[in-house]
């Protein structure tokens, strides 16, 4: 089956409404707007006869009901792509309801799961495949999913729609997470599905974005430490980012240090009594 997602004009995403993106792919979105979660986390359900389910989301009776309202009993596997709770908090209450597996990387701690996925490693349905891609950088057990029948990557958090991602150390590691960006980067795909957000056409571009915008954050962090004295992490922060609201300021911050690791593993900069200092 070869047909594509068409949301060229996107409408507006309401929570607990089932939209159909093509034959094979339907998304919900669950009523957990946020700074971190943007509209809130996409479910998606991927199959016809056969369903997964790909993050059922925050433990939420009505989004729950939702889903199984359109998946029944015809929901055999939910897939999380990543631990946080709103992505992977309804997923026992959902197997309960359902009897469907949970299938999730090894390195997922905090959930009971049936089975753990390899690097690589397909889950196949009656009209679908879904070809398991490690990307760490976001947290160590994230994983993306390919759907090959229409080129197409449901993104968990590697990539967010009309936002970026924060890498909040110690879980988050931007080495890691640009390195997982290249690695989708090389995929023969046409569209990304974020767990937040729109879907994403031209999903090559899409990834160069992503990696230019975090490589053009991590050229202004290495000119602030130059620049600054001392170069305190706030300090970088406001330098950066200009005036935030608490919260973002937070997020922030801690995607500074993560970029402040990785350039500490490059070599262009070294920490010294709570301070940073190029090399």
């Amino acid at each position: 089956m070869t047909e594509e997602l068409e949301e060229e004009v996107p409408e507006e995403i309401i929570p607990g409404v089932a939209r159909a993106l093509s034959p094979l792919v339907r998304r919900i979105l669950a009523s957990n707007p946020s700074v971190r979660t943007g509209f809130g986390t996409n479910t998606y359900l991927v199959g016809i006869d056969e369903i997964v389910v790909i993050d059922p989301g925050p433990d939420d009776a009505e989004h729950r009901r939702s889903i199984t309202g359109c998946g029944g009993d015809r929901i055999r596997w939910i897939m999380l792509t990543c631990g946080d709770p709103e992505h992977a908090a309804g997923a026992e209450a959902l197997k309960a309801e359902t009897g469907a597996e949970i299938l999730a990387s090894p390195k997922l701690e905090g959930i009971a799961v049936d089975d753990t996925l390899d690097d690589a490693w397909t889950l196949v349905g009656t009209e679908f495949r879904l070809k398991v891609h490690y990307t760490p950088g976001t947290t160590p057990e994230a994983i993306s999913l390919e759907l090959p029948e229409e080129k197409l990557l449901f993104t968990g958090d590697l990539v967010m729609e009309g936002s970026s991602m924060a890498i909040v150390p110690p879980h988050g590691d931007m080495t890691a997470y640009l390195e997982s960006l290249a690695t989708m980067k090389g995929l023969r795909l046409q569209r990304l599905a974020p767990a937040h957000g729109y879907v994403l056409e031209g999903a090559k571009d899409e990834l160069q974005a992503v990696i230019d915008h975090r490589l053009e954050r991590e050229a202004q962090i290495a000119a602030a430490v130059g620049s600054l004295d001392p170069a305190g992490v706030d300090a970088i922060t406001a330098e950066v980012y200009g005036s935030l609201d608490e919260e973002r300021h937070e997020l922030a911050a801690a995607t500074v240090v993560a970029h402040l690791q990785k350039l500490l593993a490059d070599g262009t900069v070294k920490a010294r009594g709570g301070a940073w200092l190029p090399t």
